[in-house]
């Protein structure tokens, strides 16, 4: 598994596991099939309403903590500095976690100035509970404004990211400032599987529509967390590093429309 350097020094491995819509006992069983083909990053949020099935998947297979990267957000209604404390108090008792690896504002909010969020942010940094910080859903405009409120580096930035929604210049803009990008929804909740650009792209190499698309976002360092409630789908989501998409290839997906 290749992993991106983040601004805070640490790691991360570019392709992990997200877990929107994931619940119950599902959701249990695909984080332990998961980490059992070879998973170690685990992407989920306080709105999820997932963590504490997560958490007690991830105690009862017994892996080192070290050996797990989970991130986890807060949501958009509690970006007050107490707020904030109180919403990742609650994330870290679900998952009964002494830190995450990675915190986000979930979505921006005109209603609480970034600059009180991340003031909360320092904190639980301070404190050991978080190893690096970062937002999702940021335009440009507000990526500007959070690199300028936040004494702490802004490690990503989690955007909705696929060939048919090809988030370039904030793409570029992100990784001008050595922000990494984040794809979720990478597969466009499934749209993409039937996609006959990527399915006949995808035998020239003997793969699947989905797997070129996780390929195309690979290939470019964007961090690729989809979700799964399958094995077989988990399996296929992870063979996309022996091989390589040529030039003009990635330059048709680049402008698929």
């Amino acid at each position: 598994m290749k992993n991106v350097k983040l601004l805070s020094g640490h790691e991360i491995p570019i392709l992990g596991l997200g877990t929107w819509q994931l619940k119950g006992r599902q959701c249990e069983r695909i984080i332990k099939e998961a980490i059992g083909l070879g998973y170690t990053h685990i992407d989920t949020a306080w709105m999820y309403q997932n963590q504490r099935e997560i958490g007690k998947a991830l105690r009862e297979i017994h892996m080192d903590r070290e050996d797990i990267f989970l991130t986890t957000k807060i949501w958009h209604s509690h970006l007050k500095y107490d707020e904030v404390l109180s919403q990742f108090e609650e994330c870290l008792s679900d998952l009964q976690m002494d830190y995450v690896d990675l915190l986000l504002i979930h979505h921006p909010s005109d209603a609480v100035p970034v600059a009180e969020t991340f003031e909360a942010f320092q904190k639980l940094y301070d404190a050991g509970q978080v190893k690096s910080i970062g937002i999702s859903n940021f335009s440009i405009a507000q990526v500007e404004e959070a690199c300028e409120a936040s004494e702490l580096p802004i490690c990503t930035n989690q955007v909705e990211y696929h060939v048919r929604r090809n988030r370039s210049e904030l793409r570029d803009y992100c990784h001008a400032r050595d922000i990494v990008m984040t794809a979720h929804r990478p597969l466009a909740v499934g749209n993409l599987a039937s996609d006959t650009v990527l399915r006949e792209i995808g035998e020239n190499h003997g793969k699947t529509a989905a797997q070129v698309a996780l390929r195309w976002l690979i290939q470019q360092d964007i961090i690729t967390i989809p979700k799964s409630g399958s094995v077989p789908h988990l399996q296929e989501n992870l063979d996309v590093f022996e091989w390589e998409l040529t030039d003009e290839e990635m330059r048709t997906l680049d402008t698929v429309t």
